[in-house]
């Protein structure tokens, strides 16, 4: 099952994968060196370092990345939580009760008919 989060949280989930497994790939290139395996374990080191670089400056990207949409995203307060929630796009998920929220007419469910009841169109907050 896919988990489901908002997607601002998605892409901060993936930025901190890339810099989790970036970090663990460089300490365990580092073992060439410590366990003394030769040249080979030095040319293990280095290019798990290397790797591990590209994955870190990659996540810092993505989290820049992330950082940008999040100043830019409609602030909405949740119809399920109360709490003011950040939307990207035309549908989104509560950052914290994970309902989906709507800002277009066309995209919310009819009331009538049997929709999907955690979908909710949310209200703008105001933002100063």
């Amino acid at each position: 099952m896919r988990f489901k989060s908002s997607k601002v949280n998605e892409f901060r989930l993936w930025g901190l994968l890339l810099t989790m497994g970036g970090m663990l790939l460089m300490i365990l290139g580092l073992a060439g060196i410590v366990f003394e395996w030769g040249s080979a374990g030095r040319m293990l080191a280095a290019v798990c370092m290397v790797i591990g670089a590209i994955a870190m400056l990659v996540s810092m990207g993505i989290y820049f990345a992330a950082g940008m949409m999040s100043t830019s995203a409609t602030v909405i307060e949740c119809p399920e939580c109360g709490k003011p929630t950040k939307m990207l796009g035309k549908t989104d998920r509560c950052m914290f009760c994970k309902t989906i929220l709507t800002l277009d007419p066309k995209h919310a469910p009819a009331t009538d008919s049997g929709a999907n009841p955690t979908t909710h169109q949310a209200g703008e907050t105001t933002s100063p």
